[in-house]
Formats: structure tokens, C-alpha cells, sequence
């Protein structure tokens, strides 16, 4: 007796996409950042000039959520790349839930600089009022994906997915986080609800990023 035709469909849920993209301009305007960054950090008269969670941070220094909306040339230039690319990733991972021809403009709303010493992290956390973020890297300094020295680390949000782990379950990668290697000039853009920590970097050179986070309008024609 021939067997009927059995057709399983496909369904992905609950998917959590992130994006790496490399600026090619990044050596014509990492020296002026790191000028106006170390400027700026030379006049904080707080630490962390934020204010936001400081017990949450370690031996690093964060200036007011405004760095992207300095006029220097170089920063203006790294907020155009940094806007572009986010509206890129916004609108094609969005498109297909989209009102047909609509299109969305990226918006940096809050963005800071951290100067990370030896010694210094960043606690767990996620950002909230925000669609999109990102972390940029200046400077490396002495970051080692190999050592996990200075690394960003993401968490899973799929809260038990790996309490149990057999050939059943190797597609959910069950290591519980993703980190990524600090590479000078890449930017890392990921949704606002995904938890992360800058774990213990550990060098004489100092550990610069610049992050932010955005929100994501539709335009109005």
C-alpha cells in the first residue's frame, strides 16, 4: 500500500538575528575619535558622567549619552555610517511585516563612549526605550578573543533552552552565549532586549568603544 505524501512546513520562531559590519573609513577617523573621546574624558568630573548603573561598572570611564550628536567632523561621519546601517539592518529584517512600500529611518537616540583600564567591565544588562543597538570599536588595546580578555558577551534569551542538551537539541547551540572578538573599526548591532557584558579586560592599553542605541520611525511622505 503506498504511503500518503507527508509535508512538514518549516516554522521559525522567536529568532534573535545580530549583524557585524566593518567601517572602511575606519582609519581616517579613529585618531580624531580617540582625540575627542580622551578630550571629553579629560573634563568628566565623574567617572561615569552618565550616572547610569555605576556599581554596574568597573575601571572604566562613560561619558553623557550625547556623543553622537558632537560636531566634530569625524563623529558626524561615524553617525551617518552608523545610521545607514542600522536603518539597512532595520529595514530588511522588518520588511516582510512592513505595509507594502513603507520605509523606516534609523535614529540614534542615546550614544557614549567607554574607556575601559586594566581591570575594567561591564555588568550584564540590556538597554531599554530602544529598538536597535550597537557597540563600535575604536581601540581594541589589548583585547584577545582567545583568552576571552575584553570580549563582549551575549546571552541566549531563550531562558532554559539549554538545561538539557542531547543530539536533539545541537541546532539551538547550547552554549548559553555568543561572544565576539573586539576588532577596531566593527561595528556589532543587536536587538535592545538581548542581555550582554563587556567581560574583565585586562592591559596596559586602554579598551575604547563607542555604543548607542536607536529607534526605528517610519518615514512620512
Amino acid at each position: 500500500m503506498q504511503q500518503p505524501e507527508v509535508l512538514i512546513e518549516d516554522i521559525t520562531v522567536w529568532e534573535t538575528q545580530m549583524f557585524t559590519v566593518q567601517n572602511p573609513l575606519h582609519d581616517q577617523i579613529k585618531q580624531p575619535l580617540l582625540e575627542l573621546i580622551y578630550k571629553l574624558k579629560a573634563e568628566q568630573t565623574l567617572a561615569i558622567q552618565s550616572e547610569v548603573a555605576p556599581t554596574a561598572k568597573h575601571a572604566l570611564h562613560e561619558s553623557t549619552l550625547d556623543l553622537l550628536e558632537q560636531s566634530d567632523p569625524a563623529i558626524q561621519q561615524l553617525r551617518e555610517f552608523v545610521e545607514d546601517m542600522l536603518t539597512t539592518v532595520a529595514s530588511a529584517v522588518n520588511a516582510p511585516f512592513w505595509p507594502e512600500g513603507a520605509e523606516a529611518q534609523a535614529n540614534v537616540v542615546e550614544s557614549w563612549f567607554h574607556v575601559t583600564t586594566n581591570g575594567g567591565y561591564h555588568d550584564t544588562h540590556a538597554h531599554p526605550n530602544c529598538s536597535w543597538c550597537g557597540i563600535y570599536y575604536v581601540d581594541a588595546g589589548e583585547c584577545d578573543i582567545t583568552e576571552r580578555n575584553g570580549v563582549n558577551r551575549f546571552y541566549d534569551p531563550r531562558h532554559g533552552a539549554d538545561q538539557y542538551l542531547d543530539a536533539g537539541t545541537a541546532y539551538l547551540n547550547g552554549t548559553g552565549s555568543w561572544d565576539f572578538a573586539a576588532v577596531e573599526g566593527q561595528m556589532v548591532i543587536f536587538p535592545s532586549y538581548l542581555k550582554h557584558a563587556a567581560m574583565p579586560y585586562f592591559g596596559k592599553q586602554d579598551r575604547v568603544i563607542i555604543a548607542f542605541n536607536s529607534q526605528v520611525n517610519f518615514v512620512e511622505e
